[in-house]
């Protein structure tokens, strides 16, 4: 019994890695070419989406992924290769709203007021997506993220007819972000059986025009 039993879970173990091997495969082979590092080489589009992240990590250190994203927000913006932002972002409480404290820190960084949105019910990537294509009317968009993170945005973009480029912000290093890296390979496997699902985003709402 106990061979069985071994014999079957060693089975789904392989199993299972073989989906994350796919799914992470299909993902990065669709996207390929359509993140960018460089200000200098990536295409203009007129709205960037800066994907939301705590700017604070549980230990209460500053979170290196939100840093880096308002860094890399800045830098194409400065560049001229956005002409507006929307900020889209979870705001699940009156005590955590990522969309403010981006807007606060971008503004900061010396981004006019006027040129940022934001998107309150960006509660995963896949809402943030579809939210930019039906709600915010996009049909061409930058993403705002890591390059991990990025892909997985195009992917699911690709999916509600909306056109997306990444700009690549610095990524975190693999002793630092082992667990963040550990988590993004599962995300891609739900990317698939919410495709199956045809899951909706949490809300809809009224749709908003950027100008």
């Amino acid at each position: 019994m106990l061979k069985t039993i071994l014999k079957i879970s060693g089975v789904l173990l392989l199993a299972l890695i073989l989906i994350i091997f796919v799914c992470n495969s299909i993902i990065s082979s669709t996207v390929e070419d359509k993140t960018y590092s460089d200000t200098s080489l990536i295409p203009t589009n007129r709205v960037g989406i800066v994907l939301g992240t705590s700017n604070r990590l549980t230990n209460g250190s500053a979170n290196p992924y939100y840093t880096y994203r308002i860094n890399a927000t800045r830098a194409l913006y400065k560049a001229g290769k956005i002409k507006f932002i929307l900020v889209s972002g979870d705001n699940g409480s009156i005590y955590y709203n990522e969309p403010d404290t981006f807007k606060k820190d971008l503004i900061k960084a010396g981004i006019p007021e006027k040129v940022i949105f934001l998107d309150y019910a960006g509660f995963r990537t896949l809402d943030s997506m579809f939210r930019a294509k039906f709600i915010f009317g996009l049909d061409d968009v930058t993403v705002i993220s890591q390059k991990f993170h990025n892909e997985r945005a195009i992917y699911i973009a690709q999916q509600k007819g909306l056109n997306a480029i990444g700009f690549n912000a610095k990524d975190v290093s693999t002793s630092q972000g082992l667990k963040v890296q550990t988590r993004e390979y599962l995300a891609r496997v739900k990317v698939f059986i919410d495709m199956i699902l045809n899951t909706q985003p949490k809300f809809y709402g009224t749709t908003i025009e950027i100008k």
